[in-house]
């Protein structure tokens, strides 16, 4: 038996390893199981190339727990270690990064390195163990080895009776840990980290009953015979090549990641480069909506098949957090934890890789098959429109595929929408005004004065509207986006004709100065000219104030304290019509101040402005006049 101390200048080494790591204490399992994982991969390798003369076999990584003993056996067929390789990867290697990594980062538990790069994974048993041992045989024609250690320097290597290849590591559970002792904790973690991990994964065993055969008698009964709980799909979807896959293993895998999800995706993107960066995975379009509600279930990184974190923020553009999936890179830098990014150039590469990936596919599916797109678009919009925002790449490509709806449920693209609309909805400016109701309902009767006029409205809803259309507008000059109720039509799309007002400018200033008398001071008063037919009183709102209040409400818009502001409205009062001239020639104070808020609160309720007390007025005077 050899014993000896590992040469190393801190001596209490484990304690400060455990108090980094501690926030992420459960990593443990994880890293152990990793390594088994590499061990046997390694082994296959060096099989394929001749240089290993051994039998692959059917290996599986096996978890075990000893409640009573207070151990858990992580056992693995791999490559195993001879005593030497055990002296020098786990005595040397691993500690003198575990060293490193003390000395870099003992003044600060943030951004700690990379698990791997300091040899810290095996040394993560630590943080739940008071001594771990290692029983390993190496591959190699040679004794097996016995490494033992108690979280202090000193350790012990001997020799060891085990036959079979591969690695057995027992850790000795400490009692402020005792909780991995609980099988469902075990199962829980192998669950979250390894759950596609490449090699099987053995935890316990089932009961499964073989069917009864055909020539079984009448009394027979069922057998029942125990087999390996093997936990993990080796073979994951995002593994296999496109072509091996069909719709239905798509919604399967889909399943399988969000077993509480319970619509199918619209529609999925395989990624898969290995140039300038390894990177594959799948991510799924759900329906969306118009929610941006914080997801529940989100796209999950993993790294050569094991679980990292689903904080993919930075790897992923944030336009595209709101979708589902997996991500699987061994290139993107990870910290202790593995829960958080390095500042790398390749990461950011991979971001725009994701991106032009995503607009691809967006755009070879608006081609195939633009009805089926269309029927999608309002479960999506939501990531294309906060894509256009967000991400300037995106943007560029999106022209291609990105819908603009009409009240009508008619579709077009942006290009198409100019063409459509050049020939009628051109004002004498010659600016491209482009109509568009925010709720169907609410604006109703804009939209029916808008269509009346030959005019198409589009329908944009979504909460980030305001700012898209200001980026679009800021890129194509001699184009505007106006709400359909911010104005009179006629103001929105002004022609070069004028109505002439039947009142002479003395009646308009005697009107305007009567109705500034009983109109409340939220409502700025215009007379107007329009058609004798048109409503008496309107009430808009003007776009620039409107538009800046939303963008300030949903972020941004430029304009400190705006999403705050008191709700501002334009009242036009079409002095062609027969209630003007009535409200003019009303002699009786009484009965125009009637005339006026009667009209007004016409005027709010179309607008769905009239609520309480003042719609309970509204209707008790209605009723009145019609006793």
């Amino acid at each position: 038996m050899t014993t000896g101390k590992i040469n190393v200048s801190v001596e209490n080494i484990f304690p400060l390893i455990k108090k980094f790591l501690y926030s992420d204490h459960e990593i443990f399992l994880r890293e152990l199981v990793s390594n088994g994982t590499d061990a046997t991969l390694k082994l296959k390798h060096l099989i394929s190339i001749g240089e290993a003369k051994v039998e692959y076999g059917n290996p599986v990584i096996e978890i075990k727990v000893d409640k009573e003993g207070k151990k858990i056996h992580i056992i693995d067929q791999g490559l195993g270690m001879t005593a030497d390789e055990v002296e020098k990867y786990i005595n040397q290697v691993a500690f003198s990064g575990a060293e490193e990594f003390l000395d870099k980062y003992k003044d600060s538990a943030k951004d700690s390195g990379i698990i791997g790069h300091f040899g810290l994974g095996f040394y993560s048993a630590f943080m739940v163990a008071e001594k771990v041992e290692i029983i390993t045989k190496s591959y190699k024609d040679e004794p097996a080895a016995h490494w033992t250690c108690d979280g202090s320097p000193e350790f012990t290597l001997e020799p060891a009776d085990k036959t079979s290849r591969g690695t057995e590591i027992i850790l000795h559970i400490a009692e402020d840990s005792l909780e991995f002792l609980e099988d469902s904790k075990i199962s829980g973690l192998l669950n979250k980290y390894n759950k596609f991990m490449p090699v099987p994964i053995k935890f316990g065993t089932r009961t499964e009953t073989l069917p009864k055969p055909e020539d079984a008698p009448e009394d027979y009964v069922n057998e029942t015979v125990e087999i390996d709980n093997i936990i993990n799909n080796p073979t994951p979807a995002w593994t296999k090549q496109p072509s091996e896959l069909s719709d239905e293993d798509y919604k399967n895998f889909y399943r399988e990641l969000y077993p509480m999800q319970f619509e199918d995706p619209l529609f999925n993107i395989h990624l898969n480069v290995d140039y300038p960066f390894n990177l594959t995975g799948i991510l799924y379009f759900p329906k969306l909506g118009s929610d941006m509600q914080i997801q529940k279930d989100k796209i999950q990184l993993y790294q050569n098949q094991v679980y990292v974190t689903d904080n993919v923020e930075g790897i992923v553009p944030e336009f595209l957090t709101m979708l589902k999936g997996v991500i699987d890179s061994p290139d993107i830098p990870l910290n202790v934890s593995r829960s958080g990014l390095q500042a790398d150039g390749a990461v950011k590469k991979i971001s725009n890789y994701i991106t032009r990936k995503v607009a691809d596919k967006l755009k070879a599916l608006f081609n195939e098959n633009r009805a089926d797109f269309e029927q999608k678009w309002n479960d999506i919009k939501i990531v294309l429109e906060y894509g256009m925002l967000s991400e300037d790449k995106f943007y560029e490509k999106a022209g291609a595929f990105v819908l603009y709806p009409t009240v009508d449920n008619t579709y077009f693209t942006l290009e198409e929408l100019k063409e459509k609309l050049k020939e009628n909805q051109t004002d004498k400016d010659g600016k491209l005004v482009i109509l568009y109701a925010g709720n169907k309902d609410a604006q109703h009767s804009y939209i029916e004065t808008a269509k009346e006029k030959g005019y198409e409205v589009l329908l944009l809803d979504s909460p980030i509207i305001s700012h898209l259309i200001q980026k679009i507008e800021g890129d194509n000059s001699g184009l505007t986006f106006v709400r359909v109720d911010s104005d009179h039509i006629d103001n929105l799309i002004k022609k070069e004709e004028n109505t002439i007002s039947k009142l002479s400018d003395k009646e308009k200033e005697t009107l305007k100065t009567s109705l500034e008398t009983y109109i409340p001071k939220a409502y700025s008063v215009q007379l107007e000219a329009m058609d004798s037919q048109a409503a008496p009183f309107i009430i808009t709102q003007p776009e620039f104030m409107r538009r800046m209040k939303e963008m300030s409400q949903s972020g941004g818009g430029g304009m400190f304290g705006m999403g705050n502001m008191p709700e501002m409205y334009n009242l036009i009062v079409n002095t062609n019509s027969d209630l003007a001239t009535s409200i003019l020639n009303t002699e009786d104070k009484t009965h125009q101040e009637h005339l006026v808020k009667q009209a007004l609160d016409l005027a709010k309720l179309s607008q769905n402005l009239l609520k309480g007390e003042a719609l309970t007025a509204f209707v008790k005077r209605s009723f009145e006049m019609i006793k």
